[in-house]
């Protein structure tokens, strides 16, 4: 059984709790178990988190859900690509896959709330991943 850790953002709660419902779902409908889910501030904040679970020995990969609304300044997209940069370095450092089903940026809340199945995507790509990975 591949196990999981999931990472959730709970900046934009209203976006991410029904995304990390979506990849409970998924990971379950595929056979897999969530060891821990770790709640950080913000998608900003997920690096750290991911790092730790992508470090222990009973984790085959780590999830990544959170929710990036546009503003009225570029820092929504200054923390996407922190994020994903950051993201992309503990997948490769790890050796572990780190999936990246963080919603945004340039996109409103409602546009989000429409988009919580990325959190299924998130964890069908891990365990994508790990199937495929030698």
């Amino acid at each position: 059984m591949v196990t999981l850790g999931l990472v959730v953002a709970q900046f934009n709660d209203s976006v991410t709790g029904p995304m990390a419902e979506t990849a409970r779902e998924a990971a379950a409908a595929r056979g897999a178990e969530v060891a821990e889910e770790v709640p950080v501030p913000g998608a900003y904040d997920a690096p750290l988190a991911a790092d730790r679970l992508a470090r222990r020995d009973d984790v085959d990969a780590v999830a990544v859900v959170g929710a990036i609304v546009t503003g009225d300044t570029d820092h929504d997209r200054v923390i996407a690509e922190a994020t994903a940069e950051a993201l992309t370095e503990v997948s490769l450092d790890r050796d572990t896959p780190v999936t990246f089903g963080v919603s945004g940026p340039g996109m409103s809340g409602a546009e989000a709330r429409e988009r919580t199945d990325k959190g299924a995507e998130a964890v069908d790509a891990a365990l994508d991943l790990v199937e495929e990975l030698p």
